[in-house]
């Protein structure tokens, strides 16, 4: 059942006789309506760090996104933010994050989202981000491109930092944050404008759309990165380390960006310790 791009990979069919696709996309459709509804009234369910809060809607997505996975393909493992964190597995692997963005979800800011990825021996095979408010899908599958509600899209042609969009998060390391903000200081003003959103999940999503032409993370989980790892390779960019090297789940910092703001990227943060 692998696209005819990549005949290696192969979407696992469920319990109930329907592909990984379709299972992610209920998924996804309950999460956003979960989310939709508690947009507005958010009642914080916990603290884990300054500026890092999760919310009872972040529980409840998390909850109902669990069980259908676990009532279609019983023998998948899941890592989830919430409940699941240290969840590993050689195997099929689904990575959720069932409200990223979740700062900006609890102060009423409209920029947040529900993602997930199945990966198979860490690898991503399928990826899936919603922004619940806007009804926006964007999936990639192994082999098969990446699409926005069904239609293709692709990174931009971009060639230069100086051209381009820039868009970067801080997440919650501070002296992480520190160094993304020397990083876009020194990038500036050498750009045609900054972006700072608070959604890994979309960060990713608008590269791949052509939204931005190049975005900058240095304090990742897995949950954040899985599916936008894969968003934006089969949207004709790059995701890797600082090292250069191509980023996985397991990456803590990376950029990603369309081919050439890439390589002008390197050359320009040549030296400078934005991953750490």
């Amino acid at each position: 059942m692998g696209g005819a791009d990549d005949p290696g990979v192969s979407i696992p069919v469920s319990a109930s006789g329907r592909d990984a696709v379709a299972v992610a996309h209920a998924c996804a459709e309950v999460a956003d309506r979960i989310i939709r509804d508690g947009f507005g009234r958010a009642s914080i369910a916990g603290v884990k760090g300054r500026g890092n809060v999760v919310t009872e809607t972040d529980l409840a997505v998390e909850r109902a996104v669990t069980a259908i996975i676990a009532r279609e393909f019983p023998d998948h493992a899941v890592l989830s933010e919430e409940t699941a964190a240290g969840t590993r597995s050689p195997g099929w692997l689904w990575v959720v994050d069932p409200l990223d963005g979740t700062k900006n979800f609890s102060r009423g800011i409209p920029h947040f989202a529900f993602t997930t990825a199945l990966c198979r021996a860490g690898e991503p095979v399928i990826g899936l981000t919603t922004h619940p408010l806007l009804n926006e899908t964007f999936l990639a599958v192994r082999g098969r491109g990446t699409t926005l509600n069904g239609a293709p899209v692709t990174v931009t042609d971009c060639a230069t930092v100086r051209e381009a969009v820039v868009a970067i998060d801080l997440g919650y390391n501070d002296r992480r944050a520190a160094r993304q903000i020397d990083l876009a200081g020194h990038l500036w003003p050498g750009m045609q404008s900054l972006r700072v959103t608070g959604s890994a999940a979309l960060g990713f999503a608008y590269l791949a759309a052509g939204r931005w032409d190049i975005y900058i993370h240095s304090d990742l989980e897995p949950w954040d990165v899985a599916a936008g790892l894969l968003l934006v390779r089969e949207a004709g960019g790059a995701v890797v380390q600082r090292d250069g090297l191509p980023a996985s789940i397991e990456s803590r910092a990376v950029v990603a960006a369309t081919p050439g703001v890439l390589s002008d990227f390197s050359a320009l943060a040549a030296g400078l310790p934005w991953d750490g």
